[in-house]
């Protein structure tokens, strides 16, 4: 699932290329002096006022000399991409002010992204839960004054004076002073205030929207405060390079400052001057900067000066991961894995970027093919199939099926269906269940869709679809969080093995009896629900309609990928580190209801990460008394500091037969 993969959410860390908790990642950061100002002007357009109260609205200043066009400008939030806005002036004139409502709304602890129509990204601010209400403005300078959350009253369309405190809080006279990319990638801090400021909680992130923040206190453990007039530095994990920006943000998330550069290089140093940021001729790092005219802290700060181009930079190697939480407890009697204590990595590095997820992350279902157990299906939560083979003891694209996957839709070809779970149905068609539309992520749609893997073209669009959204009033809350606790996982199970074991059909509170539903097919489809735990078990009939067979506990409070394995006769529900990284066999019991039977975690050896997708090879595949088991990582974060697995969506191990 995109963003937040577990219940609680995951921060993702940002890629650079040197070493940030291990990851190896690229960002750039230039700069150049104001001479070289961008014609179109829009380095001099700033965030200057936000509101997440009811209008959720959005003003833009000018701190240029020139009008600048705000044609084809778009924002985004921290849950939906890039959109079009309506802005009350079709460009901001020298000095002047836009205001425009945010096109989806506004969160109480949200973001806003600006950027040109070529994606160019412009300015971005952070805050904290209700730090926007009434508003959050910058306070001391149209432009380039710093953030102040929480502020009483709203000036939209007019200066920010009125609307911000007489004195504001100390930590908002913290600035970005002074940058390096020769290698050192050396970022300084400096305290204008009267009083030392708290800075162990801090963070900072660049322009590539992306990057989740980077802890300053990973890089300087003994940055815990700056001292009035003082100065804090830091060498950057995102890297310091081409063009790039850095934001700086407070333990609370709310953005305190924000320094943007054009392609250049910051080298020897770029220092905050009085009339923005220079490059200087010798670095000045922990003392006052060498600009002619300079004070500590760059006069009025805030503001900036060069162009801020989009994206940060392409990433030479890496992508972008997301760090685990929600981490919990293993069910009480779990077992330890059964199977071969070794795994391997099982992909190539950022084997799964596509374009509409280029971090290369978020994998989830996984599920072998029965008819065919050299073929490894994978779904991408951001509207993504695979067909994987193996080539050199990995799990590579099926170049003939298609080498970068195939990106699927909703019925009528629309949408981007929030893909987590995958199973194979009795009739070899692929079966998908979905949480929400990407595009629309704050509303649940929880769905199955039918694909059929042997359609041609590249994208593909659903046979039959079914929908189970109105079963789940408790998702539809008008949260992100919420509508993404919806379907996670699904596993076909077969009439074969539930007649057989004697199931009680909760409908009749008799014996299964598959001939009572004619358009279901040869089984039934157990759809795991993240918010609960629980099992729902449907059959999906060929006229598009389906009925609801009722619920099965799991005994855990999350489910994060189901399948039915043939070789233990089980349906095994999976759950991440929600759940101590662990899987559950479902078992018939003599009453003729589906159980709990045992559960194992995963091998010691393994990640404690937002392993999501789980598969286990047919029986058939079996040698020596074992067959492979695979798990996918949708955060790709790896086993630990330091550690070369950063970039990997996929593991691979053994169970015995």
């Amino acid at each position: 699932m995109p963003n937040s993969h577990s219940r609680v959410g995951v921060a993702s860390l940002c890629a650079a290329s040197l070493t940030f908790s291990g990851l190896v990642v690229t960002g750039l950061l230039a700069a150049q002096p104001a001479a070289a100002a961008d014609p179109a002007g829009y380095q001099n357009v700033r965030i200057n006022e936000v509101s997440s109260a009811n209008s959720d609205t959005v003003e833009l200043y000018n701190s240029g000399s020139t009008a600048v066009s705000l044609s084809g400008w778009k924002m985004s939030d921290d849950g939906f991409s890039p959109q079009s806005f309506s802005p009350s002036a079709s460009s901001i004139p020298a000095g002047g002010f836009v205001t425009f409502d945010s096109p989806k709304g506004l969160g109480d602890s949200d973001k806003v992204v600006i950027y040109t129509a070529d994606g160019t990204v412009v300015d971005r601010v952070d805050w904290a839960t209700g730090r926007a209400k009434p508003a959050m403005a910058r306070c001391g300078g149209d432009g380039t004054g710093s953030w102040v959350t929480g502020t009483g009253t709203t000036t939209f369309g007019s200066a920010n004076a009125a609307g911000c405190p007489a004195s504001p809080p100390a930590a908002s006279r913290v600035r970005i002073n002074e940058v390096s990319s020769d290698g050192s990638d050396t970022v300084e801090l400096y305290n204008g205030g009267t009083s030392a400021v708290s800075i162990g909680s801090w963070k900072y992130v660049d322009s590539d929207t992306a990057h989740s923040a980077a802890s300053i206190s990973s890089s300087a453990p003994s940055a815990t405060s700056i001292p009035a007039g003082g100065y804090v530095t830091f060498g950057s994990t995102i890297g310091l390079g081409g063009s790039d920006s850095l934001f700086l943000l407070d333990g609370s998330g709310d953005t305190v400052d924000s320094v943007s550069w054009a392609a250049s290089g910051a080298s020897p140093s770029d220092e905050r001057c009085a009339t923005g940021f220079q490059t200087s001729a010798s670095a000045t790092f922990g003392a006052v900067n060498s600009c002619a005219g300079s004070t500590p802290g760059g006069g009025t700060g805030g503001g900036t000066t060069g162009q801020l181009l989009g994206g940060g930079g392409a990433l030479t190697s890496g992508c972008t991961p997301e760090a685990p939480s929600g981490t919990g407890s293993a069910p009480f009697g779990t077992r330890s894995w059964p199977g071969g204590l070794d795994v391997t990595i099982a992909d190539n590095v950022c084997a799964f970027t596509t374009s509409t997820g280029p971090e290369g992350r978020d994998v989830s279902g996984l599920a072998f093919d029965p008819a065919n157990p050299s073929v490894l299906w994978a779904a991408k939560n951001k509207n993504w199939l695979y067909k994987l083979v193996k080539s050199n003891g990995k799990w590579v694209p099926d170049a003939t099926w298609s080498a970068t996957g195939k990106q699927i839709r909703f019925a009528g070809g629309t949408g981007q269906p929030d893909s987590e779970g995958l199973t194979v149905g009795g009739n070899g068609h692929l079966y998908v269940t979905s949480e929400r539309d990407n595009a629309n992520n704050t509303v649940p749609k929880d769905t199955v869709m039918e694909f059929d893997p042997a359609a041609t073209g590249s994208t593909l669009i659903p046979l039959h679809q079914w929908d189970m959204t109105a079963q789940f009033p408790q998702l539809n809350t008008g949260s992100k969080d919420d509508a993404n606790l919806g379907f996670e996982g699904v596993g076909y199970v077969p009439d074969s093995w539930l007649t057989a074991n004697g199931w009680t059909d909760p409908l009749t509170g008799a014996a299964y009896d598959p001939a009572n539903y004619p358009l279901h097919g040869a089984g039934l489809f157990f759809a795991g629900l993240e918010y609960d735990g629980t099992l729902h078990v449907y059959g999906l009939n060929s006229d598009g309609s389906f009925t609801t067979f009722g619920t099965v506990s799991t005994g855990k409070p999350g489910v994060m990928d189901v399948t039915f394995d043939a070789g233990t006769q089980r349906i095994v529900a999976t759950c991440d580190n929600t759940c101590g990284e662990t899987h559950t066999f479902l078992k018939v019991n003599a009453s003729g209801a589906i159980v709990p039977d045992v559960t194992y975690t995963n091998p010691a050896v393994m990640p404690v990460d937002n392993l999501e997708g789980f598969a286990l090879a047919p029986a058939s595949t079996c040698a020596g008394g074992f067959r492979e088991a695979v798990w996918s990582d949708d955060g790709i974060y790896g086993f630990g500091s330091g550690s070369s697995s950063y970039g990997h969506a996929l593991y691979s191990g053994t169970f015995p037969c």
